[in-house]
C-alpha cells in the first residue's frame, strides 16, 4: 500500500469519528459500573455489529446490544443565576442545557446495570438514533424538551 493510500484511509477513518455519525463524545456521570471512575471522559458508540462501547484513556466497557433494555434521554436546563447576580441581569435569560444518556442493561449475571453519560449535544442525535437501530429499542424521552432535542 502506497503512503497515499495510507494517508487517504486514516483521513476517511478520522472524518468519521470527527461527524460523530455513530457515536460522541460523552462523559461517564455514574451508574452500577465501577470500573469506569465516574468524570471519565471518552466516547460513546455504536459502531460495532454486537457492542455499544464505551472508551477513554483510563477505561472501556462495552455492552452487547441484545442486552440494553433501556435507553433514555434527558436535558437538565440551569438558569446562570451567579453570572446574573454578580455581572448583569441578562445572564438571568441564558439557559444552559445538559444532556444525558441512561443505558440499562443485564450483564452477564441477570442483574440489572445502568450507565449515565453526560453527551455532547452536537452528538446526541445521531447517537440516539443509532441506538435505536442496532437495540430495536425505542428511546424514552424525560420530557418534551428533551424529545425536540433529541428528535430535532
Amino acid at each position: 500500500m502506497t503512503f497515499q493510500r495510507l494517508a487517504v484511509l486514516v483521513f476517511l477513518a478520522y472524518c468519521s469519528i470527527a461527524a460523530g455519525g455513530t457515536g460522541g463524545r460523552a462523559e461517564y456521570v455514574g451508574g452500577t459500573v465501577s470500573q469506569i471512575p465516574p468524570g471519565c471522559e471518552g466516547v460513546v458508540q455504536a459502531v460495532d455489529e454486537q457492542y455499544l462501547v464505551f472508551y477513554s484513556k483510563n477505561a472501556s466497557w462495552r455492552v452487547p446490544y441484545d442486552r440494553i433494555n433501556l435507553i433514555e434521554y434527558g436535558q437538565k436546563v440551569d438558569r446562570r443565576y451567579v453570572a446574573a447576580v454578580l455581572i448583569s441581569p441578562l445572564f438571568l435569560l441564558a439557559k444552559k442545557r445538559q444532556h444525558f444518556l441512561t443505558v440499562g442493561y443485564s450483564d452477564e449475571d441477570s442483574r440489572q446495570q445502568a450507565m449515565i453519560f453526560r453527551v455532547n449535544k452536537d452528538d446526541v442525535r445521531a447517537m440516539l438514533v443509532s441506538l435505536e437501530a442496532r437495540t430495536g429499542r425505542k428511546v424514552d424521552f424525560q420530557d418534551d424538551d428533551a424529545r425536540k432535542g433529541g428528535k430535532g
